[in-house]
Formats: structure tokens, sequence, C-alpha cells
């Protein structure tokens, strides 16, 4: 496990509650674990929502000031620093697209220093990447804006509640696709923990996780 696990991708591809259940899961492994939010563009689907259960896994969570508030300001706390600090293993969720991967850039040659994985979330049923060369053209742009590479993806194929065992697998040839033309890995195929039965064998990387979801919203 690197020091720092980025998790990025286009809006609504999951990343937000991938990187919550990754939080929680290292921090049953680890003595201190930070997840830093650094969406300051998307105000919905924030890991703020998800502040209390944090809290009560002991994980620390560094978001930005006003999220969840009617304010909307586009910058990070001071506090941001302390994913480079100490024994702490830390976990980042990254805003939508290019625009949000700019402030990752702001870090970039401390994260390269510290030593990373970054992860693309793939949602092979999220509209505007339905087709794999919409992904890679959203890999490019993170990569460029982030000054970052990517090592990994994820397989993150889901229609919220709706999703079941077939439509996960039936994003296989999607993710591969992606695979051959980036390069990349897949490291994790994620999926809704009630469907495990049917899903828990395949590809040797199956991630089962819990959906945490601001009440009012279905996607995850």
């Amino acid at each position: 496990m690197k020091k720092i696990t980025i998790f990025a991708g286009h809006y609504g591809s999951g990343k937000t509650n991938l990187a919550v259940n990754a939080a929680i899961a290292l921090k049953r492994r680890h003595g201190s674990v930070i997840l830093c939010d650094m969406d300051i563009v998307n105000p919905y689907f924030r890991t703020k929502d998800s502040e209390d259960i944090l809290k009560e896994a002991r994980v620390r969570l560094i978001s930005p000031r006003f999220a969840n508030s009617n304010v909307d300001l586009p910058y990070l706390p001071a506090e941001v620093a302390a994913i480079f600090n100490g024994e702490n293993i830390s976990v980042i969720d990254v805003g939508g697209d290019d625009s949000g991967a700019i402030a990752l850039g702001q870090y970039a040659s401390r994260i390269e220093n510290a030593g990373y994985d970054m992860f693309l979330v793939l949602n092979a049923r999220r509209y505007l990447t339905l087709e794999p060369d919409e992904a890679v053209a959203i890999l490019h742009e993170i990569e460029a804006a982030s000054s970052l590479r990517f090592t990994g993806l994820i397989n993150n194929t889901n229609l919220g509640h709706e999703s079941t065992a077939e439509i996960v697998t039936q994003a296989r040839g999607y993710v591969e696709s992606v695979a051959r033309a980036t390069g990349l890995p897949l490291v994790a195929t994620s999926f809704r923990e009630d469907l495990s039965p049917a899903l828990t064998a395949q590809d040797g990387a199956a991630w089962p996780i819990t959906i945490y979801e601001k009440p009012g919203w279905a996607l995850y």
C-alpha cells in the first residue's frame, strides 16, 4: 500500500463512495488514516456527506472549508499538508474531470515523492463515458491537469440501486478496451456488497463495497 491512494474519474463514476470505502478499510489495518476531499467543483457528491461515518471509523476527514454549505469557494484548507506528514496513510477523492484535477496538481511533486497510486474509476453506464475512448480521453485530461500519471483502473460500473451482477460483468469488455488503450492494469472490480455471492470469484480482484450516499441520491 502506497502512502497516498487517489481516486479520480468522471462525475458520477462513484469515486467518492470508493474513497470512503477505501479509507474505512485501511483504518482497520493502519493506525492513522486521512481522507482528503479535493473536490472543489461539485457540491452534490462529497465525502463531507459521510463525515459522521468517517468519524465513527476514526478516519480524519479534510475537506473544503465550505463543503455542504451555500458558499462554494474553489480552494483547499491548509490542513491538506497533513497527508504528507508522519505515518499517515491518505486517500484522496479528486473532483471530476480535468477541472477538479487542477487542485491535485498543486501537490503533484510532493505526492510523487511520498509514493502514490492513482486509480481511474470507470462506470460504463455513465452517459458521458459510454464508449471506452471517452474514458481514455478523460484519463488524459486528468493526467494533464494534475501532472500525475494513473497507475490502475477500477471497474465500478453500476446503475445505483438497479445494479445487478450482470450489469457489472457486462462491463468487462469495456474495461479491457480501456486497459489495452492505456496500458494500465485492472486492479479491482467494485460492486454493491449484496451482489457478492454472484461476483466474488470474478477476475480475482473483487471489491464488495458499502453504499454511503447523500440522502435523496440513488447513484453510488
